[in-house]
């Protein structure tokens, strides 16, 4: 059963993004194009988004615990660090780039284009990149 409400939920997410015209990279970069060819909708989208976001934790705060898990997990950190700071800052700068965001960029798989491969596929060499590091960065000791 939880996997039948993943697929759901991925599907509804899909069909929200494709509604939306977010698998078009053209259409997200002129959101960013505020000189040019501005386009307001990814504006509204990310606000429909953050509407229904709103109403669904209110809905299920309100549960003692998950309907397909023992206990929620929430993150606990509150620390805004240079690992934060840095992968939000690369993540906005490929989104600004691409035009994809990765949740946006899996649903457009279903349009054939290559470029949608290949974004997914650095994106995926990237968090190789990052496991490879991790361990590096761990051991540098500062002077």
């Amino acid at each position: 059963m939880k996997l039948l409400f993943a697929l759901v939920t991925g599907i509804v997410f899909g069909t929200g993004i494709a509604i939306s015209g977010m698998m078009d990279p053209a259409k997200v970069l002129n959101f960013f194009d505020l000189v040019g060819t501005w386009d307001p909708s990814l504006a509204f989208v990310m606000g429909g988004a953050l509407v229904v976001t709103f109403v669904g934790y209110r809905l299920v705060w309100r549960r003692d615990a998950p309907l397909f898990g023992g206990r929620f997990q929430v993150p606990t950190g509150t620390e805004i660090d240079g690992k934060l700071v840095g992968g939000s800052a690369l993540f906005g700068i490929g989104w600004g780039i691409a035009g994809f965001c990765p949740g946006a960029a899996i649903p457009a798989l279903g349009t054939g284009r290559w470029e949608v491969a290949l974004f997914l596929v650095a994106v995926v060499a990237g968090f190789g990149l990052r496991r490879l590091l991790a361990p590096i960065a761990r051991n540098k000791v500062a002077p």
